[in-house]
């Protein structure tokens, strides 16, 4: 009980370490790329640290595993490199005993990382979702930035000059190119002296209201340009972008995954399972990977051992995608990859004394002549 103990804590020690150091670099990564997208004017600026907070468990259930697997390396590693492990074996410690050690805590964090990407993780997304739809669809977020051109989906240039009380725009300026049937470039310019957003109750669209303005049509280089004043026109704007396929599916539950049953979901339910079956295979991989000698030093297997972890994490991703798109059957479907890293870790663990006992120990050879 006193090594279970001793063990336990130098592991998780080393994960909370860990753990945290990851998550500064991966929480400080994607904070700049929010602070990116503000700029763009794809949200408001007052939800950043809002939605960060909502997709903190889609961090968490990566993070976990990843910082479980480096404290078992950084822990059994000077272990190994301070001879205490070797004092250990000498008092009996087997592999085997030093597996059901480290698979104790290695439970706790699985089933962690399975509340994690099973619950916290799809609601956190549906709700950042929820967040920069309406803050897309409010008319507080301007379609352009005041005082920048900007260039949405539709391909309209929009500039405007200011806006006043967070929605009434003066000085507005939109642009874009039409490729007309026979092959003809015509380039259309609207400008208008004030204009205000509005949301249609019926469709949802944004409306854009311009008042006191000019349209102009034609081909840059001749002389068939068609002008027309208004004193108001309304044009609808283009819809908000729509978040990508697989966060859409990121963002609904579990059982609702389970009830759709489609490729598509049942991907996405075997990826959040996946995050959870992670942790005891690589926690195999950890023991066998952090089996060193002192004169190698604790840090020589890192890197070939994070690279077995990227690259698994990498297969499991294609093969989500494998399955989503029907090229890998349903069942089992990513447990193929688990599978596999699973023989992986137990032929490096059990390698050398499977061969030992399949191959015939190699028989002496007495010189002739010599004793026996």
């Amino acid at each position: 009980m006193i090594l279970f103990r001793y063990i336990g804590r130098e592991i998780l020690v080393s994960m909370v370490s860990v753990t945290f150091v990851l998550l500064v670099i991966i929480m400080s990564g994607r904070f700049v790329k929010y602070l990116a997208q503000v700029a763009e004017g794809d949200f408001a600026a007052h939800i950043l640290f809002q939605i960060m907070a909502y997709r903190l468990p889609s961090f968490m259930e990566i993070i976990l595993p990843l910082g479980f697997y480096v404290g078992i390396l950084l822990a059994y590693g000077r272990l190994y490199v301070e001879n205490e492990m070797s004092v250990m074996q000498a008092c009996g410690m087997s592999r085997l005993r030093l597996i059901s050690y480290t698979m104790a805590p290695a439970m706790v964090v699985m089933v962690l990382v399975a509340y994690t990407s099973l619950l916290l993780s799809p609601s956190g997304v549906k709700a950042s979702r929820q967040v920069i739809e309406v803050s897309q669809s409010s008319s507080a977020l301007k379609i352009a930035l005041e005082g920048r051109f900007r260039v949405d989906d539709s391909g309209w240039v929009t500039y405007i000059e200011s806006v006043q009380n967070g929605s009434e725009m003066e000085n507005i300026f939109l642009a874009r190119s039409i490729v007309e049937a026979d092959g003809r470039n015509r380039v259309e310019l609207i400008g208008a002296d004030n204009g205000r957003l509005s949301e249609d109750q019926d469709t949802g669209e944004r409306v854009l209201h311009m008042d006191n303005g000019v349209r102009k049509l034609g081909t840059p280089g001749e002389l068939d340009y068609q002008f027309l004043r208004f004193n108001q026109l309304d044009m609808t704007m283009p819809a908000a972008r729509l978040p990508e396929q697989r966060a859409r599916v990121d963002g609904k539950s579990s059982m609702t995954l389970w009830q759709e049953g489609g490729p598509e979901s049942i991907a996405a339910l075997q990826w959040r399972v996946s995050l959870a079956l992670l942790v005891p295979v690589v926690t195999l991989l950890g023991i066998a990977f952090s089996k060193t000698n002192p004169r190698q030093g604790r840090y020589t297997k890192l890197f070939p051992a994070f690279l077995v972890f990227l690259i698994y994490l990498v297969v499991l991703n294609a093969a989500r995608d494998a399955v989503a798109k029907g090229n890998l059957p349903l069942w089992p479907g990513l447990g193929w990859v688990h599978l596999g890293f699973l023989s992986l870790a137990l032929f490096m663990l059990y390698g050398e004394d499977i061969k030992k006992r399949l191959l015939p120990a190699p028989k002496q050879v007495i010189p002739a002549g010599g004793e026996q």
